[in-house]
C-alpha cells in the first residue's frame, strides 16, 4: 500500500498495513460462523414493532422551541415529539 493508505487506521486505532489486509481477507474468505458473531448495536426498539420515519416540517420558531425543550429534558427532538404525540393522542 502506498500514499494515503500508509497512515490509515482502523476504528480501533490499528495501523492498516498490507499484512493486516492480507490477514483479514484470508479470514473473510475462509468464512465466519454467523452464530458466533455478536449482534452489533443499533436503534433500540421504541414500541411493539420497528418505528417508521414520518417527515414533518417545522417553522424556525417551533424548531427552536423543540430544541430548547429537548435540551431542558436532556433528550432529543424525536423523543420530545413522541412524548407530545402520546399525550395529545392519548396512547401508550
Amino acid at each position: 500500500m502506498t500514499g494515503e493508505t500508509e497512515h490509515t487506521r482502523t476504528s480501533g486505532g490499528v495501523l492498516v498495513t498490507d499484512e493486516l489486509v492480507t490477514t483479514l481477507a484470508a479470514e473473510a474468505e475462509a468464512g465466519y460462523d454467523v452464530e458466533l458473531l455478536r449482534r452489533r448495536g443499533g436503534r433500540r426498539p421504541i414500541g411493539s414493532a420497528p418505528g417508521e420515519v414520518v417527515p414533518v416540517r417545522l417553522d424556525p420558531d417551533m424548531r427552536a422551541a423543540l430544541a430548547a425543550r429537548a435540551d431542558a429534558d436532556h433528550t432529543n427532538a424525536s423523543e420530545v415529539i413522541r412524548q407530545a404525540l402520546r399525550a395529545w393522542l392519548d396512547v401508550a
